[in-house]
């Protein structure tokens, strides 16, 4: 191999840095449509059901607080080999749970390692992507996992038809993590090979403060992080938490959705499969839009859509064509989640120095992952105490208050990118 570092292009390393996230994500695809119905079998109410597919979202919060520092300190590909070990230890957790606490744990572990995996793909892009074209690599990133989020629930609705099982859907995940640590070992590693390019940081207006007060170092914390910067994370990190509770809420409304008005498993995940294909398709058009127009050009129409595509939901659960009223909404939140492919991680390589991004990047996803724990605890509190199509529309009022917040602080603190594209 040479010595020599050359610049880095999404050619170069389509496969060194895609191709383990795609294994990883497909098999966390194929799990999370049924953990619900997992649940479910094992006893669970609906609520706790709720509950239980929660935990991926709020271990995936918890694993934030050590994902910046894990990452700074071992680098970006041991901390994917390591999460993905870890993911297998818990997906056996879940294989072998005789009922939903110990479901939950599992769950919830899973989370934790996600959050480290992500961090670390995340913390490679965003040093090295030239900032040119970054939001079209940050979004093509993001279609990456929305590839093994489409691929995965069509495994799963296979291997369910097979063998009439829906934990059988878990094996799928333990596969998928054994490759992806084969990768991982035998493909060369990204950051020995390519320069990272000088990027300049984006100037907050006047009125906005330092969106980056401080370079962070491997040493600091993840609260350390977010107290030197809490102007940004306050302002333009409450809309990103708002983003994240829209996309967490969808991810688990639909499969209890699907379980409250009578689908079917296999069917179940045949639909959000289909629906996971519409939000994968659109992710280079996403990346094009922020990278030509600016981030709030996807952001706030993203938004907007998630959040009607959940108030129209609530009005059709007791109607008689509440399986086509179903099967529409998914198909248009998945247009809406994907136009906003790759806006967070874009946003969040926007505001990061360049030097040393992880903790920076760890105190955005915790930011973030805030709204993505706390919706589905949401929907299953709501629904206990009400009911599922109340949650929904609470959710949806929520979503548009969150495109108020994303158009008023993305210009302050991401303004309007470069035209060029070359």
């Amino acid at each position: 191999m040479s010595n020599t570092q050359r610049p880095l292009n999404l050619r170069s390393i389509a496969l060194t840095a895609f191709l383990p996230t795609l294994l990883f994500s497909i098999g966390e695809g194929a799990i999370i449509p049924l953990i619900p119905l997992v649940a479910n079998d094992l006893g669970a109410t609906l609520a706790i059901a709720g509950v239980i597919a929660a935990m991926i979202m709020f271990g995936e919060l918890v694993g934030d607080i050590p994902s910046g520092w894990i990452v700074a300190r071992i680098g970006e590909r041991n901390s994917m080999i390591w999460a993905s070990l870890v993911t297998i230890g818990a997906v056996i957790i879940c294989l072998m749970a005789p009922n939903p606490l110990v479901l939950g744990v599992g769950i919830f572990l899973i989370g934790i390692a996600t959050a480290v995996f992500a961090l670390a793909r995340h913390a490679f892009m965003t040093s090295y992507v030239p900032l040119v074209y970054r939001a079209r690599a940050l979004s093509t990133l993001g279609g990456v996992f929305r590839a093994g989020w489409f691929v995965g629930p069509f495994l799963s609705a296979a291997l369910i038809h097979l063998t009439g099982s829906t934990q059988a859907a878990f094996w799928v995940f333990i596969v998928c993590c054994v490759l992806a640590v084969t990768m991982l070992v035998i493909l060369p590693d990204p950051t020995r090979d390519f320069t990272a390019p000088a990027v300049s940081k984006i100037a907050p207006t006047s009125d906005a403060g330092p969106a980056t007060p401080a370079v962070p170092t491997a040493a600091d914390g993840l609260f350390q992080t977010i107290r030197a910067h809490r102007s940004v994370l306050v302002r333009l990190g409450a809309g990103a938490a708002l983003v994240g509770a829209m996309r967490a809420s969808r991810t688990v409304m639909l499969p209890l959705w699907a379980v409250s008005i009578g689908v079917s498993a296999p069917d179940t995940a045949l639909i959000i499969g289909i629906a996971g294909g519409i939000d994968f398709v659109l992710f280079y058009f996403s990346g094009q839009i922020m990278d030509r127009f600016g981030r709030i050009w996807s952001a706030v129409p993203s938004m907007i859509g998630l959040g009607l595509g959940h108030l129209a939901l609530a009005f059709t659960h007791d109607l008689p064509s509440n399986v086509g009223w179903f099967i529409g909404v998914a198909m248009f939140l998945s247009l809406a989640n994907g136009i906003g492919s790759g806006l967070l991680m874009t946003l969040g390589a926007d505001l990061a120095p360049q030097r040393c991004p992880a903790p920076f990047l760890g105190a955005w996803r915790f930011t973030a992952d805030f709204g993505s724990a706390t919706a589905p605890l949401a929907v299953a509190g709501i629904t206990a105490l009400a009911s599922l199509s109340i949650a929904s529309g609470i959710i949806g009022g929520f979503g548009l208050f969150g495109a108020v917040l994303l158009g008023r602080y993305i210009p302050r603190f991401a303004p309007h990118r470069p035209r060029s594209l070359d």
